[in-house]
């Protein structure tokens, strides 16, 4: 057996139909990641949440994340999972002779920042290991900015010198604690497998979306999806909302999942003709349509 095994990443991955990076994981296209850095929480997270994907999002309640950085800035990226347990002498020799057969150098951690690409982000589960549970610091907070360049990471146990990390450009991180202890008495379960914490699943290669308090694990295959049920949301409400204000519609009549023909052409031709419609002209509208015509079973008086 071998860690971040290329085959079995693509066996977990099978939805996935597109270019994958080097590893096997995913490789969601550039443009879906940079579309997401100007989008909400709440709008990548609905036509996820619609399509019965309901344990992606881990932040409050709780058991909340921390971020090294609470100036609003987006963590974005392609996930590279690992998970890790307390430590046992025979199981930790086991898969330690298991890195060093793959040629892997110093620590657990270390082996998956060491290998990491361009825009990936580190989902990590430390099984909230605080104290000894320090997944990065200074020194492996500025390995990750060397090779993601916009990365970070999420990780469900401990940080330390936090004041280093912060000074580390373009990064952004989510832990559950800061302690001052090395990381210390722990072994790798599994790296590039399902990686699961605080209710939320994420497979290698989905998109990391940390934004609005926490963190949402976008599956790869539906990101091209998301992304536009993201922006026709956004032109939605911002079409709403002047639509509302000028005592045009209700409240529950933009609220509704499905639009009526009316609407739609309204929506259309603000779309047309306002400025703020600029960056969403080339939307398809037609299954909107469709619905409005024909009915939608999923429609509710509310939506989500």
């Amino acid at each position: 057996m071998h860690f971040n095994d290329k085959e079995s990443i693509i066996a977990l991955t099978p939805q996935w139909k597109g270019e994958r990076l080097p590893d096997g994981r995913p490789k969601v296209a550039d443009k879906y990641l940079d579309a997401l850095y100007g989008m909400t929480l709440e709008e990548v997270w609905k036509p996820i949440f619609v399509l019965g994907y309901e344990n992606q999002f881990v932040g409050g309640g709780l058991a909340p994340l921390q971020t090294l950085h609470d100036d609003g800035r987006k963590l974005v990226g392609r996930a590279v999972t690992c998970s890790f347990c307390p430590t046992r002498p025979d199981l930790h020799q086991l898969q330690f002779d298991r890195g060093a057969e793959d040629g892997r150098k110093g620590n657990y951690n270390q082996w998956v920042i060491d290998n990491l690409y361009e825009r990936d982000v580190v989902v990590a589960d430390m099984y909230d290991k605080i104290y000894k549970g320090t997944f990065v610091g200074g020194n492996l907070t500025t390995a990750i900015k060397k090779r993601t360049v916009s990365g970070g990471a999420v990780i469900w146990g401990g940080v330390r010198d936090v004041e280093q990390m912060r000074q580390v450009p373009d990064v952004q991180v989510y832990y559950r604690g800061i302690d001052p202890t090395p990381i210390r008495d722990f072994v790798m379960k599994d790296w590039n497998g399902i990686t699961n914490f605080g209710g939320a699943v994420c497979l290698p290669g989905d998109v990391v979306f940390g934004a609005g308090g926490g963190v949402l694990f976008i599956p790869s295959h539906l990101v091209a999806d998301v992304v536009e049920g993201a922006a026709k949301t956004h032109v939605k409400d911002d079409f709403g909302f002047e639509m509302i204000g000028k005592g045009l519609f209700t409240t529950a009549q933009i609220d509704r999942n499905t639009w009526t023909e009316e609407m739609l052409d309204m929506l259309t031709e603000w779309i047309r003709t306002d400025p703020r419609g600029e960056a969403y002209r080339d939307l398809d509208w037609s299954k909107e349509y469709d619905l409005a015509r024909n009915g939608d079973p999923n429609d509710t008086q509310t939506a989500l």
